[in-house]
């Protein structure tokens, strides 16, 4: 199982949307914001490539949370808004930009709402097409705990893997005494260990 590092790695945040986060019943929503805000962070800080995609903003959807603006503000002007299509990799739009901002990049960093439509498919389909790809699972969420377990099941039957934000930077890093060490520590400590204990 090959390390992501930041020079070889492409991060998807998909539907992170304020109604879609409502669908989400498996796990806290307070847990999902918090890990998506500490993905987006950690990417600004280790320069790493971000695209973001929404679905029918002007829906029940709603638009993006408020704080992937607030992190990431070029990337947010330039979010792929999707017109219902539930595999992301499928709009030729996202697929364009997801392409552009890899370059030579194979590895790709994938959360979203709900795993068990927007985020199975998308993993599936670029696996297909060559890329490694991890889910962060603890920054997404199903309907159900049901939806979550044949989701996780279906995309790692076809090779995606499945991580958490603490595994994941940890195995980019290797070294909390490095500069990317300390950049990547203080903002899992605020967005993530501080918060412990706070989700039941």
């Amino acid at each position: 199982m090959k390390h992501f590092r930041k020079e070889d790695t492409v991060m998807l945040l998909i539907d992170h949307q304020t109604g879609t986060l409502q669908w989400c019943a498996n796990r806290p929503k307070e847990m999902i914001i918090s890990r998506t805000i500490a993905l987006a962070r950690i990417a600004k800080a280790l320069n790493i490539p971000v695209v973001l995609t929404s679905s029918q903003e002007d829906r029940t959807q709603g638009m993006l949370i408020p704080e992937l603006k607030e992190i990431l503000p070029d990337e947010y002007a330039q979010r792929v808004k999707r017109e219902g299509i539930t595999n992301a990799w499928k709009d030729e739009n996202f697929k364009k930009a997801v392409l552009e901002a890899a370059g030579d990049r194979k590895n790709v960093i994938m959360a979203g709402l709900t795993h068990d439509v927007c985020i199975v498919y998308p993993s599936r389909s670029m696996i297909e097409e060559g890329f490694d790809v991890q889910v962060v699972i603890d920054a997404g969420g199903s309907p159900t705990q049901i939806a979550d377990d044949v989701a996780q099941q279906t995309w790692e039957k076809a090779g995606v893997r499945t991580t958490t934000i603490n595994q994941l930077v940890a195995d980019m890093i290797d070294s909390w005494a490095t500069e990317d060490g300390e950049k990547t520590v203080q903002i899992v400590f605020e967005e993530v260990i501080s918060k412990t204990g706070q989700f039941v």
